[in-house]
């Protein structure tokens, strides 16, 4: 249950960069969820990584709007459920009352492998289509409409 009076989610995705898996999992959100207020925010911001952009522009989802944001410009307020998504690292501590979930999820950017441009923006669909799986999945567990 949420803990707040609010009749619609208020949900926030973290990872450390907010450059793809957290951005990804707003993007998504947004489209499958549009009654909820959604954010995403990160320990360590940097930007928006283009191969995320690329992976969502195949779903018809916009992320060029979106920008890395820090966990601490996050007014805990006006979050009623975090999702981090750290897999190997180190998640984001977020201060708050907020109901906690985990997925954790590689990294799509395999900055340290010789992949090509197809091989590295694969890894990006397989993360945003498990964060889709998974954003459905607890719409419907929680009676949300999707």
């Amino acid at each position: 249950m949420l803990h707040s009076v609010r009749s619609h989610p208020s949900l926030l995705f973290l990872c450390v960069a907010n450059s793809a898996r957290s951005q990804m999992a707003e993007g998504l959100a947004r489209q499958l969820l549009p009654q909820a207020r959604v954010q995403s925010a990160g320990s360590a911001p940097t930007r928006v990584n283009p191969l995320a952009i690329e992976a969502m522009a195949e779903l018809g989802i916009s992320l060029t709007d979106q920008a890395s944001k820090s966990v601490n410009d996050v007014d805990p307020a006006t979050v009623d459920l975090v999702i981090t998504l750290c897999a190997e690292e180190v998640c984001p501590l977020f201060l708050g009352e907020a109901e906690r979930l985990h997925w954790p999820l590689q990294d799509p950017d395999r900055k340290h492998e010789a992949l090509t441009h197809e091989e590295r923006l694969s890894h990006f669909r397989v993360a945003r289509d498990e964060i889709r799986r998974r954003i459905l999945a607890l719409a419907a567990e929680r009676g949300w409409q999707a």
